[in-house]
Parts: C-alpha cells; sequence; structure tokens
C-alpha cells in the first residue's frame, strides 16, 4: 500500500515556536530549529516535509533524512550488514513516521516507494540532491566541514530543515563546537531561512521532561 497525503494524521501546533515554524515553512523558507530535548523539532521537520513530498503538486519527491553516526563517525565499527547498521539510527525516525501515520509499516512503505532515506554524513561526497527535502538531525554534532558539505550537496527544488540541540553537543573540543557556531552565523544572513529557539516551555514530550529541563537550565546546568 502506497501511503497518501490523506493518511497522515492531522498535527497542529502546539507552541507559538512550532507555529512560527511552520508559518516560516509555509511561506518557503528553510529551517534550523535549536532547542531542548523533548520540543518536537525532528517530529515536526519530519511532518512538515512528509506533507510536501505526498502532495502531488509540489516538486518534492523525497525525504532525506542525514545525520552524523556518533558516536563513532564512522558506520563500520557496526556489526551486521549496511542495512542492519542503518537500522540502529532510523529507529527514532520509524517510531515518528509510525505516530505520523498511525501505521507500524509507514517507514517501509514510504522507502519501498522511495520516499524516504536515511544518509550518513560519513557517505555524502560527490552526492547532489534534487527534488528533495532534506532533514538533518541532530546538527550539533557536525562539525564546520560536515555542515558545509551537506549544504552544499543541495540540487534543484529542494529545501532544508537542519535541527539539534546546541547545548548536548558530543564534541569534546572547544574548535569543533565553534564550528556549529560559524556555520550559523553564515546561515542567519541568508535570505530564505529561518532560525526558531526553542526553550523548556516548548517541550511537549512530557510534563516531567519539561519540569527537569527547567530545573536543570535555571540551576545553570548545561
Amino acid at each position: 500500500m502506497t501511503l497518501r497525503l490523506e493518511n497522515m494524521t492531522d498535527f497542529k501546533p502546539i507552541t507559538d515556536n512550532q507555529e512560527l515554524a511552520c508559518e516560516a515553512w509555509d511561506e518557503g523558507d528553510n529551517l534550523v530549529l535549536s532547542g531542548s530535548a523533548g520540543t518536537g523539532k525532528t517530529f515536526l521537520a519530519l511532518s512538515l516535509a512528509l506533507e510536501e513530498v505526498l502532495d502531488k503538486e509540489t516538486e518534492y519527491d523525497k525525504v532525506t533524512i542525514m545525520r552524523s553516526i556518533v558516536p563513532t563517525r564512522d558506520i563500520g565499527f557496526l556489526p551486521g550488514s549496511e542495512e542492519e547498521k542503518e537500522a540502529s539510527y532510523t529507529i527514532p525516525y520509524r517510531g515518528i513516521v509510525t505516530e505520523i501515520f498511525n501505521d507500524k509499516e509507514a517507514w517501509m512503505k514510504l522507502k519501498q516507494a522511495g520516499q524516504v532515506e536515511f544518509q550518513s554524513t560519513s557517505f555524502i561526497r560527490g552526492l547532489t540532491f534534487h527534488d528533495t527535502i532534506v532533514v538533518v538531525d541532530e546538527m550539533q554534532n557536525l562539525n564546520f566541514h560536515e555542515l558545509d558539505s551537506v549544504i552544499t550537496r543541495l540540487g534543484s527544488n529542494c529545501k532544508i530543515i537542519f535541527c539539534g540541540d546546541f547545548h548536548q553537543s558530543d564534541f569534546r573540543f572547544d574548535d569543533e563546537k565553534q564550528g556549529l557556531l560559524k556555520f550559523i552565523n553564515i546561515i542567519e544572513q541568508l535570505k530564505d531561512f529561518t532560525t526558531v529557539n526553542y526553550d523548556w516551555k516548548d517541550i511537549v514530550r512530557s510534563g516531567i521532561v519539561r519540569d527537569y529541563i527547567m530545573t536543570k537550565e535555571m540551576q545553570g546546568i548545561s
């Protein structure tokens, strides 16, 4: 069964920042969604992207989800076939897609139809994306070279959404962390980009997550 636009659950923005992101996207902007865990950044990104891809009136054919394969940054360290290695990193996205369509087979249906794919930043050199919406997740774990490589892969008829929490980077060295800030400074000077900064008030995952992160931030713990 091929999934259609009408199969998607109709989700409405819950917070002001989610609504801001939706409005900017509808106006044609690319997005940078930055903020705490539990604010629905990746969920919103995939919902917006899939809605465009499944709309037959748009030029977009596919959603490409991209992230760094941390902590090893090399998929070769994982056991199993390439498909089995990939599966360990796609678990969160499978869960989101299941919820979006209320269908446990939604990920495989989209994948078999060529409407969704997963790419590691380790293997994008030489690629060019066309007619694609790229969702870059966990962007705080990409160094400047990787971020630069990602955005320069975009060809004709593409949009991009970056998601991440700058306070949760797995980088140990300041120069790597500074690479993200350098990239954001460039992005914020480009037209057709909107940056939305989420905080604890935007946390929708659960009350306990919201209260924990609120308390952590009030104590100055990052």
